[in-house]
């Protein structure tokens, strides 16, 4: 596997330039090392695995957060989810990633400690390459425990079936939870892929997948996905100032709060805006993670520090 060079300044990995079509799960910076008695909320080290009690801090969160390990629905889905997701799709492209790029070990190293922290949540996808490595990452550990995400590049992959048989091979699992129609950027895109939404259809009553949707980019796209029943899950671009979203805060919000109201799983992603909301991220989070109409958020993490970094500002944001 390619070496990753580590960057000198410490932010770096927040600036770098979005993949130009707009695909990737934002990268986080690399954090300097937290030390253990920094975690807020009861948080434990048991022979290197990060442990956090659930009761800690609940008398004193006022915003109805919940713990990183708690489970809630998302949507009528049946599936229940984590709040803080891990994404594999940094720079995702050709098959390739971020987190790919870090290797093997590297990738089971941070999917592990995510796992120890309470997360059971992983967005994955066909484009990204990740499938492989995740399903190293995960071995050992009971299928029932965690969730897995992929997405279809309808650009690419118009056959539905025969590819979700690959990724179920390359997952190394008889299902996947939720399967996404990747990056929607037409608000015709209901109409434009109503083949490829069929056959996930058909997935689903066979038992192959347990919920569908899209991920949106665009206005448009996004409206559409709010109106089409077909929708189980979206994942949608969201943060406290509208960087690299498809509209306004003031705009979406209430779309999603439609769409939740309807049912439907939601899920954040684009947190920092692309790493242009770098020295923000309180912000963003708190503004994220007090919202009723988003399940979870996943971000694309690029090593174990940035996992714990904000592990600890989520739990500092509950206890406020």
């Amino acid at each position: 596997m390619p070496q990753v060079v580590r960057q000198a300044d410490p932010t770096a990995a927040y600036r770098r330039s979005p993949h130009p079509e707009g695909i990737s799960v934002q990268g986080l910076a690399l954090m300097a090392t937290m030390t253990r008695r920094e975690f807020v909320g009861g948080a434990m080290v048991a022979g290197g695995a990060l442990v956090f009690e659930a009761s800690a801090g609940a008398a004193q969160n006022t915003h109805g957060i919940r713990a990183i390990g708690d489970k809630a629905p998302l949507g009528r889905t049946g599936i229940h989810v984590s709040l803080l997701g891990l994404g594999t799709g940094t720079v995702g492209t050709g098959n390739s990633s971020n987190q790919t790029l870090l290797g093997q070990k590297a990738f089971t190293r941070m999917v592990r400690r995510a796992y120890e922290a309470g997360v059971n949540y992983f967005d994955a996808a066909e484009w990204y390459g990740s499938h492989a490595y995740l399903r190293q990452a995960l071995e050992g550990i009971d299928r029932d425990t965690y969730v897995i995400e992929s997405k279809i590049w309808f650009r690419r992959t118009q056959d539905v079936l025969p590819a979700l048989d690959r990724f179920r091979t390359e997952l190394g699992t008889d299902y996947i939870d939720t399967v996404l129609l990747h990056c929607a950027t037409r608000g015709s895109w209901p109409e434009d892929l109503r083949p490829l939404r069929d056959a996930l259809s058909e997935a689903k009553q066979r038992g192959i997948i347990r919920a569908h949707g899209v991920s949106c980019h665009g206005w448009q796209p996004l409206r559409a996905a709010a109106e089409l029943d077909w929708v189980d899950v979206i994942l949608v671009r969201i943060n406290h100032k509208g960087v690299s979203m498809d509209a306004r805060p003031e705009q979406v919000v209430p779309l999603l709060q439609k769409m939740h109201d309807g049912g439907k799983g939601v899920t954040g992603m684009k947190i920092l805006g692309e790493g242009k909301l770098a020295d923000e991220r309180d912000e963003s989070l708190r503004y994220v993670l007090r919202m009723p109409c988003v399940d979870s958020i996943v971000i694309g993490f690029e090593s174990v520090a940035q996992i714990d970094d904000i592990v600890r500002r989520i739990e500092e944001i509950r206890v406020e």
